[in-house]
């Protein structure tokens, strides 16, 4: 137990001793999260984004027009035993015709009688990469003439989630690598100057992990000081930004996530990213010096 007390005290001394290269150190930790996170943050946002399109895209299953209105509610059950369908809303011919109207001027509809239009089912997906099977599916049952699944739109979606799922997985991996190597090399830069002295203690007899011990506490401590220096700055940068955005006119069109549904997680990450670089690049460190 002295021992260890020793040791971890030695820990401790050791970030105030080298000062300069400690702040150093948890300048780089602090500032690597920064990217990283603001990136990650930002990657979040847009699939929320992308998610919330998602669910406003729905096909549209339009009965057969020889079915009256009772025969037509008949089918529900039927459109949303579909797989892939979350939810089914009956849509009437005077309903579908008011729909059409408010979008186009009234003098086009001048003489046209709702029973022109037919009645449908709005249907909502759960999975829109799906959505050409789920529209096959449709078009089988009997009774539904027509499925209107603007497939492009779909795709499209499809095609951006993928695109910013890919790209953010890729960039994050690339980040965290560059980040652990450079903390790994700024941790090696505040032993550099302490060479003799691990020599030292080397030469008289002590072991590789009393050597170490010292080091793997004091980069734990840059590690997790880096972290949530991070973590408090993320969340007020965020905050600002979420505030703006919402209060302008962004805020009518997109949705961002309020910190507070991510700031565990966030937390989390941090802290494991930091305390693992840390320790991990306090024992690199060092790894040169002990071959005396």
């Amino acid at each position: 137990m002295n021992k260890f007390g020793y040791l971890l005290k030695e820990g401790f001394k050791s970030i105030f001793t080298h000062g300069f290269m400690s702040f150093a150190s948890v300048t780089i930790i602090m500032a690597c999260l920064l990217i990283m996170g603001s990136f990650g943050l930002l990657a979040i946002n847009i699939d929320n984004m992308i998610g919330d399109l998602e669910s406003e895209n729905q096909i549209l299953a339009i009965v057969d027009e020889t079915y009256t209105e009772e025969e037509a509610r008949a089918l529900e059950s039927q459109v949303a035993a579909v797989p892939n369908v979350t939810s089914v809303e009956f849509i009437t011919r005077q309903e579908a015709m008011d729909d059409f109207a408010e979008q186009y001027p009234e003098k086009v509809f001048e003489g046209i009688e709702a029973s022109t239009f037919r009645d449908r089912f709005a249907v909502h997906l759960d999975d829109l990469s799906l959505t050409a099977e789920t529209s096959q599916a449709l078009r089988e049952i009997e009774g539904i003439a027509e499925v209107s699944d603007s497939l492009e739109i779909a795709n499209g979606f499809v095609t951006v989630r993928n695109v910013v799922s890919g790209v953010s997985m890729v960039l994050v991996l690339i980040l965290v690598i560059v980040s652990i190597f450079i903390m790994a090399n700024t941790i090696k830069l505040t032993t550099y100057g302490r060479r003799e002295e691990i020599a030292i203690m080397r030469m008289v007899g002590a072991t590789n992990a009393f050597i170490r011990f010292p080091f793997l506490v004091e980069g734990l401590i840059l590690g997790l000081i880096g972290a949530v220096l991070a973590f408090f700055i993320e969340w007020g940068v965020y905050d600002v930004v979420f505030d703006r955005i919402m209060a302008g006119l962004v805020g009518n069109i997109v949705e961002i996530l309020p910190f507070t549904t991510l700031m565990l997680p966030v937390l989390i990450i941090y802290l494991g990213i930091g305390v693992f670089v840390g320790a991990f690049g306090g024992l690199i460190a060092i790894r040169n010096y002990l071959k005396v």
